[in-house]
């Protein structure tokens, strides 16, 4: 190995998912400078294929970071859900029950893209593959980063680290145990999802409480579709045909999305373990989590990538602060903040996951206690109510409020 080469910045930001590639759009807005470090390459992070809901708070921050053109153009904005049980589907008017407020349809894929496409435009530094990433004296006023790539030992010192390298990274790995409390919830199943390009089965997300387990009928656009069945942990994705897959979905519909179903073959076939976790605190001196890894929820409530957005809000708005004004008060604030919507979020993931799944070694009167609760939510304005508002996100200072 080489001997090290050292740089500085301001910020430097662990991982280019999502998070951290829009953390470091703001920052460059406000002036301030940040170096993205990822382990693997950008090809590999742009094939993840993740989450397709965006929440208004999501959509807001995307346009305030000068990248929601093509969401702007593309995204299908959703006024509400269907949940159905006993083969029967009710609808859910999030617009209505939420004040005004939608969801857009605009996958986690097409919102890496762009971002990376405005930092690639803005000539702003992204190493991809580097290797043995650390972080070092975090808990200092003089933090640092090393990492190995071609040969080659790099060091760059800066002011603070932000940790959005997921739920695997290096930063909360990093953090000093005694420090730190996790709490986790794992579930005995997971998601199969297959992605197509076909027409979806419905204008509108379908979530199905069925006897042979869950179900989701969801959408990237109009012509692209992504559905979900809950299957054992046990299972692998080579165990799954597209035909098999097809059938079983066809099992879990009503009649009417059996009808209106178009498939095709499988462009993505993964299966995605459940998990809600969450780390407290979110920050460790100068080095900051967010996104997955700070957080983990079950895709049930749509909320992964959501939660991740609004951790950037917060942690842009304090480094913007610290830097502007000379003030330490929202880094200060920061976890606080934070957790505060995230368990928010975490509940409404493990309210619903629980409300529209089949649970190993349940009795017959579980199912029957989930569908007395779903008839009382969708037919009591209050329930509707509590569904649309949680599932459309609550507003940001709501969880600020609501810890005053």
């Amino acid at each position: 190995m080489n001997a090290a080469k050292t740089s500085r910045t301001q910020v430097v930001i662990m991982g280019a998912g999502p998070s951290g590639l829009l953390l470091g759009q703001l920052l460059h807005k406000a002036g301030i400078d940040a170096v993205i470090v990822e382990r693997v390459s950008g090809d590999y992070v742009l094939g993840r294929i993740r989450a397709g809901i965006l929440e208004q708070v999501s959509v807001d921050l995307l346009n305030e970071a000068g990248v929601g053109q093509r969401m702007n153009q593309e995204g299908l904005v959703h006024g509400g859900i269907e949940l159905m049980w006993d083969g029967r589907r009710h609808r859910v008017d999030l617009n209505k029950y939420s004040g005004g407020q939608n969801v857009m349809v605009y996958g986690q894929t097409e919102v890496t893209h762009d971002l990376m496409q405005a930092r690639a435009a803005a000539g702003l530094p992204t190493i991809y593959e580097a290797r043995n990433t650390a972080v070092h004296d975090f808990d200092t006023a003089k933090p640092y980063v090393t990492w190995d790539k071609g040969g080659v030992s790099h060091r760059i010192d800066c002011d603070f680290i932000a940790g959005c390298d997921g739920f695997h990274g290096v930063c909360r790995a990093s953090a000093p145990r005694a420090a730190i409390t996790e709490y986790e919830k794992v579930y005995p199943f997971g998601w199969l999802g297959l992605l197509s390009d076909t027409p979806p089965v419905s204008d509108e997300l379908i979530y199905i409480n069925s006897p042979r387990g869950f179900a989701l009928c969801s959408q990237r656009s109009k012509t692209r579709s992504r559905y979900y069945l809950q299957v054992p942990l046990t299972q692998h994705v080579e165990d799954w045909s597209d035909d098999a897959f097809w059938q079983e979905l066809r099992l879990r519909l009503d009649d009417e999305g059996r009808d209106k179903l178009v498939t095709g073959p499988s462009l993505e076939k993964s299966i995605a373990p459940l998990r809600s976790f969450v780390t407290e605190p979110l920050r460790f001196g100068r080095m900051f989590l967010a996104g997955d890894a700070g957080h983990i929820v079950p895709p049930t409530g749509a909320k992964g990538l959501n939660l991740a957005t609004t951790d950037v809000k917060y942690l842009s708005n304090a480094l913007i602060e610290f830097y502007r004004d000379k003030s330490e008060a929202g880094i200060d604030d920061y976890s606080r903040k934070c957790l505060g919507r995230i368990w928010r979020a975490e509940r409404f993931s493990w309210w619903l996951t629980q409300l529209m799944h089949r649970f190993p070694h349940d009795e017959q009167i579980t199912a029957k206690f989930q569908h007395a609760e779903l008839d009382y939510l969708t037919h009591s304005e209050a329930g509707l109510r509590t569904i649309a508002e949680n599932y459309v996100g609550l507003p940001l200072d709501f969880a600020e409020r609501a810890l005053m």
